[in-house]
């Protein structure tokens, strides 16, 4: 083999599966790319349709999370006094800069079963405020979006139902923190409504705003690919032009 070429084997080898690695990450972000923009065309379908039932009772047990998902609805019936829970949140723009929490509580349907709804945003400040949880007993009909539980990650801190203080809105924990043996597998945010500075808890709504920078991503990773070929081809010139021996002819 001429020395050259010898001198280009592994820098070869090595651009090659580089190379590979870039244009694998670039289709993965194509592919990420048309799942986001399903999710969001999914999401918008269903968040914007007129409220339909709640799903009864018979089925909780055998939906999915993508069954239901974003879905706006409406519940009739009335709120559990003094069984609120408490999930930290982030606070949601426009309605405060302080971090705090989504005030959660049990709501008795009249067809049945319990549904956790997510009332909308305390400050941290406000939020052992028993003057703010206070809801009516009287019967009332909720529009709003069910939603799945939410995913933990290894960030996640602990909840606290002691307190009453969870990191994620998880049914399933809040439930069984609450003493609740009939609810339902996701919750119900309320929909948003105008609301001035003093009103709390303040709804926000169901719909987070979801960011979708994969063809951006895409884009970089294929131009990280063809600037590697690139490269490597100015080297692989030069290499060839000093014969490989490093000395120029």
């Amino acid at each position: 083999m001429r020395p050259a070429l010898r001198a280009l084997l592994w820098p070869a080898i090595a651009t090659t599966l580089l190379f590979a690695l870039l244009v694998g990450l670039g289709f993965w972000q194509v592919r990420r790319l048309g799942e986001k923009e399903a999710l969001i065309a999914r999401i918008e379908q269903r968040s914007t349709q007129a409220p339909q039932p709640m799903p009864p009772p018979e089925r909780w047990s055998t939906l999915h999370a993508e069954d239901y998902d974003f879905t706006h609805v409406r519940a009739t019936g009335h709120y559990f006094g003094g069984r609120d829970a408490l999930v930290f949140t982030a606070p949601p723009e426009g309605a405060s800069r302080e971090p705090g929490y989504s005030l959660v509580t049990p709501f008795a349907l009249t067809s049945g079963g319990v549904v956790l709804v997510d009332r909308g945003f305390l400050p941290g400040s406000k939020a052992n405020d028993a003057t703010l949880h206070a809801a009516s007993p009287d019967e009332v009909t909720l529009v709003g979006l069910l939603r799945a539980p939410e995913r933990r990650n290894p960030f996640t801190p602990a909840d606290e139902p002691d307190k009453g203080v969870f990191y994620a809105r998880d049914p399933a924990a809040i439930s069984a923190a609450l003493g609740l043996s009939d609810a339902a597998p996701f919750a119900l945010v309320v929909d948003a409504a105008p609301a001035t500075a003093s009103d709390w808890p303040r709804p926000v709504g169901g719909v987070p705003t979801i960011v979708n920078n994969h063809f951006s991503y895409a884009v970089t990773w294929f131009g990280l690919s063809l600037a590697l070929l690139v490269i490597f081809g100015l080297y692989a010139r030069g290499v060839l032009a000093r014969g490989g021996d490093g000395r120029r002819p």
